[in-house]
Formats: C-alpha cells, structure tokens, sequence
C-alpha cells in the first residue's frame, strides 16, 4: 500500500538496538466521511450513500483494511456514523479484534455521526475517558483521553519520571459564514479550557498533550495562530520543516464547495513548553479577528482608531468598543460575543484600567501583530538555566509525518481518491526524556 503502509510498519516497530533508539508510537487522525454526508450525484443532493448499504459497507471495511494495516497505536476518526449500529459494530469489532479499546461520542441532538478514538492496548494503559459536549449551534463534541504508556522506555524507565500523556479527538464547525469564525475559534478555547481544568482537578503535572481531527481551518487562520500562541505545533509541518509561509504546500480536503485547504491536524504541546495564559490568548485571537475584519473594510490604522471610537475626540470607551463589534457581527447576536466575554476583552485591552483606551493602548492591544518567534526565544533564553531545576517527564518528538493520498503532499487532490473527502494523517512520535515546565494559567 506504498508509502503509508511502510511509514506505519517503522513507527510501531521497536528501533535498531546498535543505535539505541527508542520504539515509536504513531497517531492517526481521519474524518472518514459520514455516509449521510456523502452524496452520491451532484443533479440530486438528496441522494446520499447511507440509502445504499452496499455503497458505504464496501467503502468503510476499505478504509478499516488501511486502518489496520498501518495498525497506528492511537486511531482518531471524525464523521464517524453512531447513528447507525451496523456500522458501529464493523468498527468496535474489527478493531477490538485487533488489540485497540475503542470510545465513540455522537454529537449532541442527535446529528447522526460523531467521533471514534482507537488506542492500542500494547502500547497504553487508559486512566481516564471523558466527553466534552460543546451545547453551541452546531452540536459539536470533543473527547479527551488519559493515558499511561505500556512501551518501556529505557530512559524514562524511573519511577520519579512521568509517562502519562493527554490525547484529545475532535472536529470542528465548518465557518458556512464569517461569524461562525467566531464559533469555531470559541470551541478550541473550551477544549483547551476543559483540559486545564482536567490537570488541575487530577493535579497533574505538565504532560504532553496531543490534539486530533478536522479544525476546518487553515494555517492562515485564527484557530492555527491561537494554538500556536498556547505552544502546540503542527506535527504534519514540524517533520517536514514548514513554516507559515508554506501553507500552500499541502492539502487534506476537498469541501462541498470543490476547494481544496488543509484543514486536518495533529497538534503536539510538549510538556517543557512555557504557556502563556490561556485567556490572554484567547483575547488576542479575537482581537486578531477584529483586526482582519477592519483591515477587510480596508480600513487603515487611522480609520480603525476612529471607527473604535465613534464619535469620541481622541479614545474608545467601552460602549463604543461594543458598538464597533455589533457592527462588525462579533457581538450582539446568538453566535457572538456574550457580556461576559466582551468585558474580558475590554479589561485585556485597557490595561491601565482608566476605562478608555487610547491610541498608544489600541496600537499595543489590538493592533500589533502577536510575534511566535519573540515567544519562542524568550523560552530559549531560560531553557538551560531551568532544566537542571525542574521535574523530569516525558515528551515526544516527531519523527516523520505522511498524508494518503500522496498527491495531497503537493497540494492537489486526485480525481480518483475515493475513500472520502480528507486525506488520512499519520505522524510518528518518539518518546524522549525532558524537563517539566509550570502551566501559567
């Protein structure tokens, strides 16, 4: 099965003694596309593959046949049909057959299809399993799972040295308009918020945390700029040594509407990260939504100074604020900003705390672009002076990263792919030994 098959047989297997490597784990995220999702002509949108069993039977043990023989220790699905026991059976079945211990959460109001997650049970001990409902305007879910490795690993072998790791599956809302931007972006915040809470409420030291699925969103987007400001990376693009600027180099889906993006990740937050505060990232995505909605009416600098402030002489207040995100559609409607969101945006904003902002504020709060690489640095510049103080752990690094079908590397989609409409991502992991840092939140 070419490159995919080959990639998943190095990632489970032990590595070479004479080099003393360590055994890797590989990931697999996949929106298998539901069969009530996928039409079958483009004159009748109302025939769908689920009024066809043989159609989407056939289909879904061929994506199961690649499935298993990649056999990836963690196996995260979207668009997984747990409206249909057939199906669901095929799946826990199949899979439990082949040594994995399966979770599956539809999505709420009963939508028809959900999410699966599959891990191996040679390679995990599972610790805990829980469910994240997000009760927003598009039924979305997200699951979180609590793992122990199984592996050994020599160098992580003592007991003062953790081998836990968090992994969360999940698939976001597609932006049908620009103020479901919003929705999306509020629902990787409460994914990252309920994990918070989960550390802290286990009192759980730093782990690596792992992020799967369908975020339908580019790396251009404000979903990719926030993680990256919490220190996650993309896995696909940190094997493969892309930077922002490489966004076009890859894709992973083909929407409804015929354009092709990437929008499948696995995102990677090791635990000698230094995060800033979650709420402060937050409040610096939406202001980077504000900033683009501004810069989109092809307002300047100046103009969105003066838009802010209405018909105040030289600062915002907070009720022009307000009514400057009413007319741009983030506040003021069922999917926008609440009371309370926007005046956790305003006291981001007004740092003084004189209840106006004025135009050195605006420029520092809401108009200067955020830079990744100054975070970066900063955490260089401490590194080695903390390493020898903290807590050791473990953590991965990525070892290499593939998309099936091969074409979608290079930024197209082939007209025979067949299986859906993403592409499958598998990244392989290797488990090293390293240095806790503290959660700032």
């Amino acid at each position: 099965m070419g490159k995919v098959s080959r990639i998943g047989s190095y990632a489970i297997a032990s590595s070479i003694k004479e080099n003393q490597q360590q055994p890797c784990i590989t990931c697999t995220t996949f929106n298998i596309l539901a069969p009530i999702y996928k039409r079958l002509s483009h004159e009748d949108q109302s025939c769908r593959e689920s009024d066809n069993r043989a159609d989407w039977l056939t289909r879904n043990h061929r994506i199961l046949d690649w499935l298993l023989c990649e056999r990836s220790s963690i196996i995260c699905l979207q668009e997984f049909w747990v409206g249909n026991q057939e199906l669901v059976n095929l799946y826990e079945n199949r899979l439990g057959d082949a040594g994995y211990i399966n979770f599956k959460l539809g999505r709420t109001n009963n939508r028809g299809d959900g999410l699966l997650m599959s891990v191996q049970k040679e390679y995990f001990t599972v610790i805990n399993y829980k469910e994240l409902l997000f009760n927003d305007c598009a039924d979305r879910v997200a699951q979180l799972l609590h793992v122990k490795l199984a592996l050994p690993i020599s160098q992580c072998s003592n007991n003062d040295v953790g081998q836990e790791l968090l992994i969360v599956n999940t698939h976001l809302l597609f932006p049908h308009n620009s103020s479901l931007c919003l929705v999306r972006l509020r629902q990787v915040y409460k994914i990252l918020q309920y994990v918070e809470s989960y550390q802290r409420e286990h009192q759980l030291k730093p782990i690596p945390i792992i992020l799967c699925g369908d975020w339908n969103g580019s790396k251009r987007g404000n979903v990719y700029q926030f993680l990256r400001s919490q220190g996650f990376v993309s896995s696909y693009d940190t094997a493969h040594q892309y930077t922002d600027a490489d966004a076009h180099k890859w894709v992973s889906h083909r929407n409804h509407r015929g354009n092709i993006c990437a929008v499948d990740f696995i995102w990677l937050l090791n635990p000698d990260r230094y995060r800033k505060l979650l709420k402060a990232s937050w409040s610096e995505a939406v202001f980077g939504m504000l900033k683009y909605l501004l810069l989109k009416t092809a307002l300047t600098e100046t103009g969105a100074f003066a838009f802010l402030k209405a018909d105040k002489e030289d600062s915002v207040t907070y009720s022009s604020f307000c009514e400057a995100l009413h007319q741009l559609n983030l506040f003021g409607h069922g999917h926008g900003l609440s009371d309370e969101e926007t005046k956790d945006l305003w006291s981001q904003a007004d740092v003084d705390g004189d209840g106006v902002l004025d135009r050195e504020e605006f420029l520092e709060q809401l108009w200067k672009p955020v830079s990744e690489e100054g975070n970066e640095y900063r955490n260089e510049e401490h590194k080695d002076v903390l390493d020898g103080q903290r807590e050791q752990t473990i953590g991965f690094t990525v070892k290499n990263a593939v998309l099936f079908p091969h074409e979608v590397e290079k930024g197209r989609w082939p007209e025979d792919y067949s299986l859906s409409d993403h592409a499958r991502l598998t990244v392989v992991f290797s488990p090293i030994r390293m240095p806790c840092s503290h959660l700032t939140s």
